[in-house]
């Protein structure tokens, strides 16, 4: 028998030992230091549950002033809905189009790293840029209307498609990939091949849920004139005539849900 060897087994019980002693360790730390961030934002955000056991009362007051809904302005809720699905799906499919391409360059299995590091670098700015500001840029630059609600949907959402894009294109089996090589098959074939039929699921199931966000993000645009329905939100509460804001946000919550189910139903059969 091997001494070193016998040692070695003998001592495993002691290691096993220690390890779990570091990782009882670390696991009370990390969840000091959880506690401890929370404890800070509490205190740096003034968070106050006394203040927030008075607020109903307020709430309550708010909500009676947008009973009961104002009906009158069922044309211009059925005007702005229009134009606020027309902005979230426009600005969704050029942003899959442009992500399509990014996601193809950021992808470190398909591209040299000179060429993905800096697309991935380009994707985490433009997640970085504040929606608001992306929409104040695109007014400045083109005027009021839904078209720069398009524009700012279309290069926000990019930064967050290109990414995911660019991941399901990491995740690809290298099988189809090499036997396709094998027989000569160009780069383009490769990807429409063996490539594209793997992931296409997760392409449009990542489209789908920016989509569903878009159209929440279409509602922020009205704030600084951008289109949809928003800009009449913050028109009707800025001249207080709160029974009309109701019914806007009331056509904003089934619009959001009738959505959310049609892609949930579709993310479904894409399984």
């Amino acid at each position: 028998m091997n001494p070193g060897a016998a040692g070695g087994t003998a001592d495993l019980p002691t290691r096993q030992a220690r390890a779990g002693a570091r990782s009882s360790w670390a696991g009370w730390v990390g969840t000091a230091l959880v506690f401890a961030a929370v404890a800070w934002a509490w205190q740096g955000t003034g968070f106050d549950l006394a203040r927030l056991a008075d607020s109903p009362p307020r709430i309550a007051a708010f909500l009676r002033r947008m009973v009961p809904p104002d009906l009158s302005v069922a044309g211009t809720v059925v005007q702005a809905t229009i134009e606020t699905l027309q902005i979230a799906l426009l600005g969704t499919v050029l942003s899959a189009v442009a992500s399509l391409g990014l996601g193809l360059l950021a992808a470190a299995t398909l591209t040299p790293r000179w060429v993905h590091e800096p697309v991935k670098w380009l994707l985490g700015a433009i997640r970085g840029v504040p929606l608001i500001l992306l929409a104040m840029l695109m007014v400045g630059a083109v005027g009021l209307g839904p078209f720069p609600g398009v524009l700012t949907i279309a290069l926000h959402s990019t930064g967050m498609l290109g990414k995911f894009y660019a991941e399901a294109f990491e995740s690809v089996r290298r099988q189809p990939l090499e036997a396709l090589d094998s027989t000569g098959a160009t780069w383009a074939q490769k990807l429409r091949f063996a490539a594209l039929p793997q992931i296409t699921p997760d392409l449009v199931r990542d489209t789908l849920f920016r989509f569903e966000l878009n159209l929440r993000d279409s509602l922020v645009l009205g704030l600084v004139g951008a289109g949809g329905i928003g800009f009449y939100i913050q028109t009707y509460v800025r001249t207080f005539q709160y029974p009309k804001v109701a019914t806007l946000t009331l056509v904003v919550l089934v619009l959001v849900i009738l959505i959310e189910q049609v892609s949930v139903v579709l993310r479904r059969r894409l399984r």
